[in-house]
């Protein structure tokens, strides 16, 4: 196996992860945004508050994500176990 080859399975691999957790990731960055712009509009300064509503969404996200996620992630290992004697051979 060439540096070519663990290179581009590298970037595989990290491209299928950012495609996976990157949607939960923009759920939670939203909702913590809208969260501390009410924060900031009603002068309530309580850190803890932002979790509740960032776990709920990410909840919620995953319930809906689900499907397509493990989509993705059963495609990628499918590669990687189809290829498997290219990689060790």
């Amino acid at each position: 196996m060439s540096t070519e080859d663990v290179i581009a399975l590298a970037e595989q691999g990290i491209f299928t992860i950012l495609l996976v957790a990157g949607p939960l990731l923009i759920i939670a960055l939203g909702i913590g945004l809208i969260v501390s712009i009410l924060q900031a509009t009603t002068q309530i300064q309580e850190q803890t508050l932002a979790f509740i509503p960032k776990i709920l969404g990410v909840l919620i996200g995953i319930v809906v994500l689900a499907p397509w996620m493990i989509n993705h992630m059963v495609k990628f290992a499918t590669d990687i176990f189809s290829n498997l004697t290219t990689f060790v051979g």
